[in-house]
C-alpha cells in the first residue's frame, strides 16, 4: 500500500466513525502530493496517519478544517519532523482492559490463583491495571456494574476511570474482578507517567473530538502513580524470558497485548509465539492477543481464522486466547462481541 493509500484507508475507513477531524485530515493528506513527497523522506515505519497527527496535536494544532491543518503542518514542519521521528504511536488505552477482563478473570477462575500480568508493547503500562479500574457492561437495557474489590479500591482522590463496554452474544463476565498480584511490562521506550512530556504524548495521542478518553487517560495514570508497574525497555523477543523469570510462581501468569504485532515483521512474530510456547510449557503461561485483521497472516501465508469474512474485523481488533479466537473487539475497549 503507497502513501497516499494508506492515509485514504485510514481516513475512510478507520477514522471517521470517531473523529471527523481526523478523516478530512487524512484524506486532505492523501490527495496533496507535496505532504505526501514530504511524508515519504521519512523511514517506513514514521509515515502511519497517527503519528504526523498526534505530532501536530502535540504541537498545538487545535481541530480545524484542513486547509488551516496545513498550513500549521507546513508552518511547523522542522518541529512535526522531529517529534514524528523520536515518537511513536504508544496509545495507551486503559479502556481495552474492558475487552480483556473476560479472559483474565476466566483465567483466574479456573486456576485458582491471583493474577502476574506481562503487557509486551506497554507503553507507560496504563492496561496493567484491571483490577483497579470499574467497568460498565451494556447489554441492550441491561448494565453491568464491576467494582474494585474494596482493598483495591482508590482513595476518594484517585477515583478509578469507569470503562463502558457494549456486548454482543453471551460474554462471560465475572461477578468480581480478578486480583493481581504483579504486574509488569516491555517497550522499545517505556513512557513515564511522571514525565509531563511523556504524559502530554500520551494525551496527543488520543482522537481530537474523544474528551472522555483524555479524561480516563487521566484518572488510569492516577490510579498507576499509586503502585508504578516495573517497566523494561528492550525488544520484546529479547526481554520476555527474563522477566517472565520474575513473576511470583504462586501466581497465573498471563502475557499479553493489543495493537503490538503490526510493528513486528513475519519473522519476529514467530520468534514471540515459539517465545510464548516455551513459557506456556514450562510456566503455564496464558497468552491473549488482541490485534487488528492486517496481522493475522502466518508465516506460510495462511489466517489465523479462515472462515472469518475480512469485513468483519476491519476497524476492529480479534482477541485471541491461547490461540484460540474468542472475540472480536472494539480498537479503544467500547464494544465485545463474544464468538
Amino acid at each position: 500500500m503507497g502513501t497516499a493509500d494508506w492515509y485514504r484507508n485510514f481516513g475512510t475507513n478507520d477514522a471517521p466513525s470517531s473523529s471527523p477531524c481526523y478523516a478530512e485530515w487524512s484524506v486532505g493528506i492523501a490527495d496533496d502530493p507535496e505532504l505526501i513527497r514530504r511524508i515519504e523522506q521519512w523511514p517506513h515505519n514514521k509515515r502511519q496517519p497517527l503519528l504526523i497527527l498526534a505530532a501536530a496535536r502535540f504541537l498545538g494544532a487545535g481541530i480545524t478544517p484542513y486547509r488551516e491543518f496545513r498550513e500549521f503542518l507546513v508552518r511547523n514542519w522542522d518541529e512535526v519532523s522531529r517529534v514524528a521521528l523520536s515518537r511513536a504511536t504508544q496509545t495507551n488505552e486503559a479502556g481495552r482492559c474492558a475487552t480483556l477482563l473476560p479472559s483474565l478473570a476466566g483465567i483466574a477462575a479456573a486456576s485458582g490463583r491471583p493474577l502476574a500480568l506481562i503487557e509486551v508493547g506497554a507503553s507507560a503500562g496504563l492496561a496493567l491495571y484491571p483490577d483497579k479500574y470499574a467497568y460498565e457492561y451494556v447489554n441492550g437495557a441491561s448494565v453491568t456494574r464491576l467494582d474494585p474489590l474494596p482493598d483495591d479500591a482508590p482513595s476518594p482522590a484517585q477515583e478509578p476511570p469507569v470503562l463502558r463496554c457494549t456486548l454482543e452474544g453471551v460474554v462471560p463476565l465475572p461477578s468480581r474482578l480478578p486480583e493481581v498480584v504483579w504486574r509488569a511490562g516491555i517497550d522499545l521506550n517505556p513512557l513515564d507517567i511522571n514525565n509531563p512530556d511523556d504524559v502530554a504524548w500520551l494525551e496527543a495521542l488520543i482522537w481530537p473530538e474523544q474528551d472522555f478518553r483524555r479524561e480516563r487517560l487521566r484518572r488510569a495514570i492516577a490510579i498507576a502513580r499509586q503502585d508504578p508497574p516495573l517497566l523494561v525497555a528492550g525488544d520484546l523477543n529479547e526481554q520476555l524470558v527474563s522477566l517472565a523469570g520474575q513473576a511470583p510462581q504462586d501466581a497465573t501468569l498471563v502475557v499479553f497485548h493489543s495493537a503490538v504485532m503490526a510493528y513486528l515483521d513475519a519473522a519476529q512474530r514467530e520468534a514471540f509465539r515459539a517465545t510464548i510456547g516455551t513459557l506456556a510449557a514450562e510456566q503455564g503461561c496464558h497468552w491473549l492477543s488482541n490485534e487488528g485483521h492486517t496481522v493475522l497472516a502466518q508465516a506460510d501465508g495462511s489466517v489465523v481464522v479462515p472462515e472469518m469474512d475480512d469485513a468483519r474485523l476491519r476497524g476492529r481488533f480479534l482477541l485471541l486466547q491461547d490461540g484460540v479466537p474468542v472475540a472480536i473487539a472494539g480498537p479503544h475497549g467500547q464494544s465485545l462481541e463474544w464468538l
